[in-house]
């Protein structure tokens, strides 16, 4: 049986990655699709006070529970289900319901510092970083957690300056330098996303003749950045 082929899409916090992720996924209309938001593995914290949580730098590697997303990207690599957390961030907290990902032909997953760990960069077939400007980038992340999360204006603002900002700039975007492709202008790059697709469709077709030679080994040469 054909082994998944796992798609990893990272950049800033507002830059459109989770855009890029779904119109991908939405695009491979041939190949069954599971998506994984790197955002529900954010290790728990129950000992400690809501106050407490929310002063901890959330925007900082150490703050991802790494080994158990490597077991879950293991896990659907070897066609097996797994129960993906989740994660709710209005408490800071892992929710007590799972959900089940099914194996799938293709595995979609998306994440700010998903390229920091060596070990999800090597089960990641292809690697993709979203660029975006950083003014572009805050005004998104300040509609979304007042929109989506509940999060006071001064609040979202105190945290962009004090670790998601700071934190981009020590380890998010250096961690570029790992993508296999680089999408300029955010998530509604359409003719990068098509690109992209076509990319995932042919390493497909490849992996269905029996091409062993799916890997490539990014970190010897630059990754292209799509001009459109």
């Amino acid at each position: 049986m054909m082994k998944p082929l796992i798609i990893g899409i990272a950049g800033g916090s507002g830059s459109g990655k989770s855009t890029v992720a779904r119109n991908v996924a939405e695009l491979l209309t041939t190949s069954s699709v599971a998506f994984i938001d790197m955002d529900a593995y954010y290790k728990n914290f129950p000992q400690l006070t809501l106050d407490e949580r929310r002063k901890l730098n959330w925007d900082h590697p150490d703050a991802f529970d790494y080994d158990l997303l490597c077991d879950h990207l293991e896990a659907l690599s070897r066609r097996r289900a797994i129960d993906k957390p989740e994660y709710d961030f209005v408490t800071h907290l892992r929710r007590t319901q799972t959900i089940r990902i099914e194996p799938a032909d293709v595995v979609v997953i998306d994440g700010i510092l998903l390229f920091v760990d060596e070990r999800v960069r090597e089960l990641c077939d292809v690697k993709v970083f979203v660029d975006a400007d950083a003014d572009i980038r805050l005004i998104r992340r300040l509609e979304r957690d007042t929109r989506d999360r509940g999060r006071p204006l001064d609040e979202i603002i105190d945290q962009y300056l004090s670790t998601v900002q700071p934190m981009h700039l020590e380890f998010v975007e250096p961690s570029k330098r790992y993508a296999d492709v680089i999408v300029p202008r955010g998530g509604h790059n359409a003719i990068a996303i098509e690109m992209i697709v076509a990319k995932i469709q042919r390493r497909l077709g490849s992996a269905a003749l029996g091409d062993e030679g799916l890997r490539t080994p990014s970190a010897q040469r630059p990754a292209p950045r799509i001009q459109t």
